[in-house]
């Protein structure tokens, strides 16, 4: 089998010739591994880095993660965006002027002209703040446009033919309800909303929602295999079971029917604290959740997880890339990975992963050795 069939294989709850080796690889260890390129992109390289690895790669383009009407402007929805570099970082400023008045959002992140598109920016302030900026958004944010329609099709086929069958390109849609507001409304007022004002959080929520649906099934319908869901900001952590599945899961399960309603898969991206969730990542209809990542970074292991859902649901995980594979020797990453592998591959249904990107300065000693040692147990 070659990375493509594997990784079909395994989302489609069939068993492969042998796990899929399926490292996260994106921007900061692109530019790590290419220290001479002066940028690097998240697909291309990813791709032309999995083929030396001799991995099946899974890269995560963020070419739609925007939504349109955040990259250009429409009729009564004027879009001006300005960046500019100060002390080391990058400040980006959105304005939006409509007939009602402007919405705006100040982001702020590191610089780093080769690996800063793989940098998620905070924000200094939000788009929608109060009655009036909700008011504005519902009443002029456009609907999805035959142009944009037009270039999901054209990036569709064109990951495609990048890809051949070194592995299945998963970008990030314009996904998550609940991650995407926060992007556009300040984390704190978005978890007090359904107890101080239902209606507001509703209305936000449903716009959100609706839009995301049309959006998704449109980029699904391409000829992309998968779509990926940044889940990770509704994590157990912040939020409880109860809270989760009553105010951020129903959005989510449109969004996913949306995208598995054209035959394309679904990632859902939680790198954190998830265990109370799993259950609920299960009702929400996901193909694949990454990645089942242990304290201290997350709170889940793939034991409980396989024995947990793992038979519902297929896993992606578990190697500790921050604080284990930078740090230990050869025979230690032989190892862990060999646990890893007892563990994850009965039954099928698991993709071997660290826990999240891998990140720079990660000896690539160990990373050959891990990806030897999963290739070889990783075998059925």
């Amino acid at each position: 089998m070659n990375g493509r069939e594997r990784i079909l294989t395994v989302a489609g709850g069939g068993i492969p010739d042998r796990v899929p080796v399926s490292l996260f690889i994106q921007e900061e260890f692109l530019a790590y591994y290419y220290p001479k390129k002066s940028s690097v992109n998240r697909v291309t390289d990813a791709v032309a880095c999995a083929r030396e690895l001799g991995i099946d790669v899974m890269p995560r383009g963020r070419e739609f993660e925007e939504p349109h009407f955040l990259r250009k402007s429409f009729p009564n929805w004027k879009l001006d965006k300005r960046d500019e570099v100060k002390d080391g970082l990058l400040f980006r400023t959105t304005e939006i002027e409509t007939p009602k008045g402007v919405l705006r959002q100040v982001q702020v992140g590191p610089y780093n002209p080769v690996s800063g598109q793989g940098i998620h920016m905070g924000k200094r302030e939000y788009f929608i703040n109060d009655d009036r900026d909700l008011e504005i958004f519902l009443e002029y944010v456009p609907a999805l446009d035959v142009e944009t329609r037009g270039e999901m099709k054209a990036y569709g086929k064109h990951i495609r033919e990048v890809m051949g069958d070194t592995g299945v390109a998963s970008p990030w849609g314009w996904c998550s309800a609940f991650n995407m507001a926060s992007e556009y409304r300040n984390i704190e007022q978005l978890l007090i909303d359904p107890y101080l004002d239902m209606g507001f959080y509703q209305a936000f929520m449903e716009k959100l929602t609706a839009m995301m649906t049309e959006y998704n099934a449109a980029l699904a319908d391409t000829e992309l295999d998968c779509i990926g869901i940044q889940g990770n900001v509704a994590n157990a952590g912040l939020m409880g079971v109860d809270f989760f599945e009553e105010h951020v899961m129903p959005y989510e399960k449109q969004i996913i029917s949306a995208i598995k309603s054209n035959g394309t898969y679904t990632l859902y991206h939680n790198c954190g604290k998830a265990k109370a969730f799993q259950e609920s990542y299960v009702k929400m209809g996901l193909d694949i959740w990454e990645t089942v990542a242990e304290h201290p970074v997350g709170d889940s292991t793939l034991k409980q997880a396989k024995q947990s859902i793992g038979d519902r649901i297929t896993l992606s995980g578990n190697l500790d890339q921050i604080n284990f594979l930078k740090q230990a020797s050869l025979e230690e990453v032989e190892e862990k990975v060999t646990e890893i592998m007892e563990i994850g591959k009965p039954g099928g249904k698991y993709l071997f992963a660290a826990s999240d990107f891998l990140e720079k300065n990660t000896p690539l000693e160990n990373v050959r050795k891990m990806i030897e040692v999963a290739k070889r147990e990783g075998k059925y």
